[in-house]
């Protein structure tokens, strides 16, 4: 064994046998990077909302351990590009451990990101990707990504980390993902995060003379079984921070535009294997990436990033709240730029290492309009579902030197035994769980009807019950009064008997088809709870 292998299986964690060197050994790091693109910063009025199309389907043959890839999406950060000095306090994660993003820590102060993809936390393993809405309101100290939960943790948040509202009554929101239907492969799922006006400013926070805004930045999807608005995150989420380092106020996504310059697929988190053969050089595995290409060879990541003006929806529904007609919900084009992207190059690394030779399979590409993906090389495209072909990316790979070449799997060694070696798969054995004891915001003032459950696309069971809008727990402590409260409510059963989910809301994708989502995700209110109330899960669980 060379002292180099030696070195690269420590830099691992991976303790190195003393004998039968060849004999492949599971590694981390397999494969790390991002393929990205950029698009020019919107417009200074432009920042109130964003919309998109992005490609679900089975990335990896079956569910694996330890295996993270996020497909293409994008992440908001509230425009702060002229704040020089430091929005987070020691104390925070990003603060603490990332001086790069100093010194102001912009992009990791507040975000919404999330997406299709999937993740190490994801506890009920899918074929085909999830999606997963998550936002960080204070340096990744903590995330949230369903009305309950964080990224991931399958406790339930506390009452003041909350920040989620359910806003549709004919949706699930499970903690581990949106779940697809089954046999999704290609379909595009469109998705928009809008700034809406459901609540008002506040001059006071939780007592203190600091502001709170009133921006409600709202998750709409579009798929071909379900379209419209789900959830919101409340002001009083991004302004908590702001109570305890004054520099923050007025500069969290209750206040601020919103900023979006890219998209990408985020590479973070994939197993290897690795070999040494008899000549001393090293050898390592990655599980097979596949992707769907189109008769042209081209797999679609992004398609139609949009950026909107106020005009675009907040200032219908601000009319429509004050005593005006009602807001059809639809996006005004008029108040809509799509901006023209520009695809990166593919890079992307193996235990520190840059890889060479991916370009021999694939490359990144801007297509019109306004579209972003990869371009296959024909000699790598294979038949897959129906009429639908396959790019995989390299599995292979040789070391050379502090670099690591993308190789054919017939290059590899047989002795090796890597072509024949297989990856560890995903492991189901925990629950999302929620407090069952009377004195909790899940209990207090607690549910309306209940309990009800529902099998998904990943085997998992959904327990659910319908609680009145502003009794859900995430609203018990978002800084709102009772008069608030009331107000907020009158404002839900608006939307909801006006912004049905048939109708449509974002502009349509110019090319491919929708997406549709697990038909179990999809509820009917029971009677006397259609208008005004909320199907809240309180417990996943594999049976």
């Amino acid at each position: 064994m060379t002292k180099l292998f030696t070195a690269v299986l420590l830099l691992a964690g991976v303790t190195a046998p003393a004998a039968d060197a060849a004999k492949p050994r599971l590694a981390s790091d397999g494969l790390s990077g991002y393929i990205s693109m950029d698009v020019p910063a919107p417009p200074d009025d432009y920042g109130y909302g964003v919309s998109l199309y992005s490609t679900a389907w089975p990335l990896v043959e079956r569910p694996l351990r330890d295996f993270q890839i996020g497909l293409a999406s994008i992440w908001i950060v509230p425009e702060n590009r002229q704040i020089p000095y430091p929005l987070l306090p020691t104390g925070t994660v990003a603060r603490d451990h990332w001086p790069e993003r100093g010194p102001s820590y912009r992009d990791v102060f507040q975000t919404i990101e999330g997406g299709l993809g999937f993740w190490a936390s994801t506890r009920f393993g899918s074929t085909t990707a999830k999606f997963r809405m998550n936002g960080t309101p204070d340096g990744y100290n903590h995330e949230i990504s369903s009305p309950g939960w964080g990224f991931g943790n399958t406790t339930a948040l506390k009452a003041d980390a909350m920040g989620i509202a359910q806003l549709s009554p004919w949706l699930l929101v499970p903690p581990d993902g949106f779940t697809f239907q089954q046999g999704t492969c290609g379909e595009l799922f469109g998705y928009a995060w809008m700034v809406l006006p459901l609540t008002e400013p506040k001059a006071t926070t939780a007592g203190l003379p600091m502001p709170t805004g009133n921006e409600c930045w709202t998750l709409f999807i579009n798929a071909r079984n379900f379209k419209g608005p789900i959830a919101f995150y409340t002001p009083a989420t991004w302004s908590r921070l702001a109570r305890r380092h004054p520099p923050a106020v007025g500069r969290g996504l209750d206040a601020r535009p919103g900023l979006v310059t890219g998209g990408a697929i985020e590479i973070n988190t994939v197993p290897r294997l690795v070999a040494t053969d008899a000549r001393g050089t090293n050898y390592s595995r990655i599980p097979r990436l596949q992707f769907p290409a189109d008769e042209q060879g081209r797999t679609i990541l992004i398609h139609n990033l949009t950026h909107y003006s106020k005009g675009a929806l907040y200032r219908q529904v601000e009319s429509w709240l004050a005593g005006g007609d009602a807001a059809s919900g639809t996006f005004d084009a008029s108040a809509a730029i799509v901006p023209p992207c520009q695809a990166r190059r593919l890079a992307v690394r193996q235990d520190r290492m840059p890889i060479r030779g991916c370009e021999d399979w694939v490359e990144t590409r801007a297509f019109a309009p306004a579209t972003f993906g990869l371009q296959w090389k024909p000699a790598v495209l294979e038949p897959w579902i129906g009429a639908t072909r396959r790019g995989t990316f390299p599995e292979f790979f040789r070391q050379e030197g502090k670099e690591l070449r993308a190789v054919a799997a017939v290059a590899v060694p047989a002795e090796t035994g890597l072509p024949a070696a297989r990856f560890q798969p995903a492991v189901t054995d925990q629950s999302y769980t929620s407090p069952e004891s009377a004195d909790t915001v899940w209990t207090q003032p607690g549910p309306k009807a209940g309990p009800f459950q529902a099998r998904l696309s990943d085997g998992s069971v959904v327990t659910y019950w319908w609680y009145r809008f502003v009794d859900q727990p995430s609203l018990q402590d978002a800084d709102l009064s009772a008069a608030e409260k009331q107000r907020l409510q009158a404002v839900v059963e608006k939307l909801q008997t006006h912004w049905t989910r048939d109708k449509e809301y974002l502009p349509p994708p110019g090319m491919g088809t929708l997406a549709t989502l697990d038909p179990a995700l999809v509820v009917t209110p029971p009677r006397g709870l259609e208008v005004g109330y909320v199907p809240i899960v309180t417990q996943q669980s594999p049976r």
